[in-house]
């Protein structure tokens, strides 16, 4: 099992679409949880609910929540080093992505991510349970967030960055 390091690649120059920062949200202890995927240039989020934190829950939604992103746009997904992240190489194989891991004790390698995962807990608060949420309720929170303008994409909200990336990239 090899295990790359985001220090040493591509991922840490920011400099194309399709490089993804990926995380677990927690619930209120045995209520689950949320898988946070965000592009990097964009800003887009996508995400799934989780029944538990094990590592094929986290793995099976990953697959199932990157299924509507384009091929073109699946090109890293940096983790943490978290138990959840166990069966990586099955998200390469069924995504495409290339996983790469932050290293230990440096959350500034997924910045990005766990500025996007505080975003989602003004809709979710630290400590809510996850059990009774619904895929609907989850969806509209991410919609509301992709579409939020953003000064770092020029008032542009992510939605509009990630879908003219997805125009491109379906075009080629």
């Amino acid at each position: 099992m090899v295990r790359r390091h985001v220090s040493a690649s591509i991922v840490s120059k920011n400099s194309r679409f399709g490089d993804w920062e990926g995380d677990t949200v927690e619930g209120k202890k045995g209520s689950g949880g949320v898988a946070t995927h965000v592009e990097h240039s964009s800003r887009y989020l996508i995400a799934a609910r989780l029944i538990d934190k094990t590592a094929n829950t986290f793995t099976i939604q990953t697959n199932k929540a990157f299924r509507v992103v384009p091929h073109a746009l699946r090109h890293t997904l940096t983790l943490d080093n978290g138990k959840e992240n166990t069966y990586f190489q099955t998200v390469e194989k069924k995504t495409g992505l290339t996983v790469y891991f932050a290293d230990p004790y440096s959350s500034w390698q997924r910045g990005l991510n766990e500025n996007t995962n505080g975003l989602l807990r003004q809709y979710f608060p630290k400590g809510s349970s996850f059990e009774d949420m619904t895929d609907e309720e989850l969806a509209e929170a991410v919609r509301k967030i992709n579409h939020r303008p953003r000064k770092c994409l020029g008032y542009r909200t992510p939605h509009e960055v990630f879908n003219s990336a997805k125009s491109g990239a379906l075009a080629t």
